[in-house]
């Protein structure tokens, strides 16, 4: 790990996907979570991330009496770089004049989604989004209203927004189900589910990146996975392709102090 006195770079190098990369470096699935959000127009982490692509950090040194730069408890780098072949994707932690932290790309317009699109760390997709498909349980051919990510059973899953909880329990079909409100218009949807996170009640609050539940086969399943739907005013949508809700652009008064700090950063690289 090369260091300086007030950074330190490390590198990881993907092996299974980029979320369980981004834990390898020591940091929670809170902030893996918020990298793919920040990343995800650069990159499609199912067709562009490849094994054996490096994943690199920068951190900061503590000074004397100081903790790592981190959110609440959590550890959080000041800039990510993905390399996939002779191509880098950067971003940077930006902390506002209120301290919200987010990461941005370099050129810093472009907010980061709102909203996830990946709720769970997942091997493969085992079913897409389609108007009709024949469901391997009923035989019968149904709507099949969202997208079937395969993972081993109790792999956590995330809320993909911050939201309400609309819904903890069981349903015909969905088995142990999660259903969170979001800001309008959206909604989303967590079925099969083998457990929920503990204290997740009707009425109560979520954050983006917060566990709601593991991965199971409850319910219409033939095997672990979790079926998550995302629905716009009601009406649902292909999760992989609906049009993300955006967080709040850079102000215009804080692009140039953003603008300083990404040049020092990326030239660590």
């Amino acid at each position: 790990m090369p260091s300086g006195s007030d950074y330190q770079v490390a590198s990881v190098t993907v092996e299974r996907s980029f979320a369980s990369a981004v834990q390898r470096a020591g940091l929670s699935a809170a902030v893996a979570a918020m990298l793919a959000r920040a990343f995800a127009d650069e990159i499609d982490f199912r067709r562009d991330l490849k094994r054996g692509n490096a994943v690199k950090f920068i951190f900061e040194n503590p000074q004397d009496g100081e903790t790592e730069t981190g959110d609440g408890d959590l550890l959080m780098p000041l800039a990510v770089r993905i390399e996939i072949g002779p191509r880098f994707h950067d971003v940077f932690l930006f902390r506002d004049d209120d301290g919200n932290a987010s990461y941005y790309p370099k050129h810093g317009l472009e907010p980061e989604p709102a909203m996830s699109r990946y709720p769970v760390a997942f091997r493969r997709i085992s079913s897409h989004f389609a108007p009709r498909r024949l469901n391997p349980v009923t035989r019968r051919w149904l709507p099949h209203d969202g997208v079937d990510f395969a993972a081993p059973a109790g792999t956590p899953v995330y809320a993909t927004a911050d939201g309400s909880v609309a819904f903890v329990g069981s349903q015909t079909g969905y088995g142990n189900v999660v259903k969170l409100r979001h800001r309008p218009p959206y909604s989303t949807t967590f079925a099969h589910l083998s457990r929920f996170a503990d204290g997740l009640r009707a009425g109560g609050s979520v954050k983006q990146g917060d566990v709601i539940g593991y991965v199971g086969s409850t319910g219409w399943s033939t095997a672990p996975h979790l079926h998550y739907e995302v629905r716009v005013n009601g009406v649902p949508q292909d999760p992989l392709s609906v049009d993300l809700p955006r967080e709040e652009p850079i102000r215009t008064a804080e692009l140039e102090r953003f603008a300083q700090e990404t040049g020092r950063l990326a030239a660590l690289f």
